[in-house]
């Protein structure tokens, strides 16, 4: 991805070296963290900390972000910025953007105390993306999904979850999910997240068209990505087996199906999921 000596975004909050708060590890506190943030996470990590997958939160080697790298988010996040704000000028809204947390560890959020076990996760309540820095390591070593590309695909999933909450899509499902019962509400997160992977391929349709930015091997990057983080080859690396009425986020194949539905695209109308007969 060609993103170096480009504008970074303002709207980046670095937390790293603070303590948001006292969880340790995923048990207790940390577990009904990980339930509170479900709903709204675009990276769900739970599966791995279960049977042979170990802790996800202690990835190998050393901690991979550093001030390249923060430019690097921070050069995502306003390519994300001008695509949805011109998408929204189009149809005559207003774009209000997101806030960025970079954070190591532990942090507070209005939706709880988050760790790096949660993954990447945005938060509508105060309208910000959570973004630990040991995750790009856990992505890349722990999940085989490297590459600067699949990095900015999982930022711009979490930016759609933010369009979502703009558009009003993210309140009224979620209001939908909470009077179901928990099998139909997890296939209403499905076609939540599916959608934000359409958004961030329809996304990286417009990076192309007005930066420039894509490369040979980007979107193989991205696909990769989606498929790593698929509901079922997390289930199946952590557990074992694959419980399909636990699916939060959607397979693999379902994820890269619609990341390539809005690259194709380019159209918001094309990541209707929730009008999908077939996901």
């Amino acid at each position: 991805m060609k993103w170096r000596g480009r504008r970074g975004s303002r709207n980046i909050q670095d937390r790293r070296g603070m303590r948001g708060g006292r969880v340790a590890g995923i048990g207790g506190l940390g577990a009904l963290v990980v339930v509170l943030i479900g709903a709204f996470a675009g990276v769900d990590l739970t599966p791995l900390l279960q049977g042979g997958g170990g802790p996800v939160s202690e990835p190998t080697g050393p901690n991979t972000i550093d001030d390249r790298t923060e430019e690097f988010v921070s050069v995502v996040l306003a390519d994300t910025e001008e695509v949805w704000s011109a998408i929204f000028d189009a149809s005559g809204g207003s774009y209000a953007e997101p806030e960025l947390v970079l954070y190591s560890g532990v942090t507070g959020s209005a939706c709880g105390t988050a760790n790096a076990a949660v993954g990447p996760f945005y938060c509508p309540g105060d309208r910000r993306i959570f973004l630990d820095t040991s995750f790009f390591a856990t992505l890349e070593q722990r999940l085989g999904a490297g590459g600067d590309f699949a990095f900015a695909y999982v930022i711009a999933h979490e930016v759609a979850h933010h369009v979502q909450n703009e558009t009003g899509v993210l309140g009224e499902v979620n209001a939908r999910r909470s009077r179901l019962p928990e099998a139909e509400a997890n296939r209403l997160s499905v076609r939540i997240e599916l959608q934000a992977d359409c958004y961030s391929g329809l996304w990286a349709r417009h990076a192309e068209d007005r930066f420039g930015s894509l490369e040979p091997g980007d979107i193989e990057e991205a696909m990769n990505a989606a498929a790593a983080i698929g509901d079922d080859a997390l289930q199946r690396a952590g557990q074992g087996q694959v419980v399909p009425d636990s699916f939060t986020h959607g397979t693999s194949e379902q994820r890269q199906r619609w990341f390539e539905r809005g690259y194709a695209s380019g159209d918001p109308e094309a990541c209707d999921t929730f009008s999908a007969e077939q996901l």
